[in-house]
């Protein structure tokens, strides 16, 4: 069944216009949720409660409050907020074009999938293969649901997907990690390069890794449903923390056959080969 679109817009760039639909790329049933249930099993609601009143606020009573200094707010009606949105738009604004990869993935939020409007099937394939051969992604802005977002367009095999940015100021700094202090051995350097060419593979491939939790709960819905009263509870035991030497972890995994379905075989480079490696990816 074909997908429906969630809405419209158009890609802008220049004098050039693209009527586009946008289509949701989170498949429905691809999430588990549950509800909240009263011991007599009646689904409870949600309310606000006032703890200086000690009742119930109903919701016409609430207003909006921006908390500037610890128990100081101020507040702001409906309309005020109304007027301090951004109008919506049906146009993508391009203002940019730059490399695929010099948008870190720390800034990706949100996806859709973009397909053609009426008549825009010919430009908008010209864009997806325009995109496709340089290698280049477009980025712009657009308004929708009263805010303005970030929007990347970049290829998807014969399609584009729009990606939804944070803003810089939403992204933690890298500075706000500790690293630690630790000095590599050229050895233990040559190990870990050997370990990750074992297991390593040229393309991603999502089919191959299985949500095991969500086909429990699944499992465990169905058993409910089909009149079990209560399902075993086994919490998994943690695993135990082991100190090792970090140079014989290495070998070992090494010498330990290559685990998961469609990897390459084990392939052993000499420290020679490593560091050859090594210098050609830091060119």
């Amino acid at each position: 069944m074909a997908a429906r679109a969630i809405g419209t817009a158009a890609v802008s760039f220049g004098l050039v216009s693209i009527p586009v639909k946008l289509f949701t790329t989170q498949e429905s049933g691809g999430s588990l949720s549950f509800h909240w249930l009263h011991s007599c099993g009646s689904r409870v609601k949600q309310q606000y409660w006032c703890p200086r009143d000690e009742r119930v606020a109903p919701r016409e009573e609430l207003v909006k409050g921006y908390e500037f200094q610890k128990g100081q707010y101020v507040t702001f009606s409906p309309e005020e907020l109304r007027s301090l949105e951004e109008a919506g738009s049906e146009t993508i604004e391009i203002s940019e074009f730059l490399p695929l990869e010099s948008v870190d993935p720390l800034y990706y939020e949100k996806a859709y999938y973009l397909g053609p409007d009426k008549g825009g099937a010919k430009p908008y394939a010209l864009l997806a293969r325009a995109l496709r051969e340089s290698g280049r992604c477009a980025l712009g802005r657009w308004a929708a649901r009263g805010k303005q977002y970030i929007v990347m367009i970049r290829p998807v095999e014969d399609l584009v997907e729009g990606q939804q940015l944070r803003y810089a100021d939403e992204v933690k700094s890298f500075d706000e990690v500790e690293r630690g202090k630790a000095a590599v051995k050229p050895a233990e350097l040559d190990l870990a390069v050997q370990l990750v060419q074992q297991i390593e593979s040229d393309d991603f491939h999502p089919e191959r890794y299985d949500d095991a939790v969500k086909q429990r709960v699944e499992d465990a819905i169905r058993r409910k449903v089909e009149g079990a009263e209560s399902i075993a509870v086994e919490p998994a035991a943690a695993p135990e923390a082991k100190i090792i030497d970090l140079m014989d972890a290495l070998r070992a995994s090494l010498a330990a056959p290559a685990a998961g379905a469609g990897r390459k075989g084990p392939k052993r480079a000499a420290s020679g080969e490593a560091g050859k490696a090594r210098g050609r990816a830091k060119r």
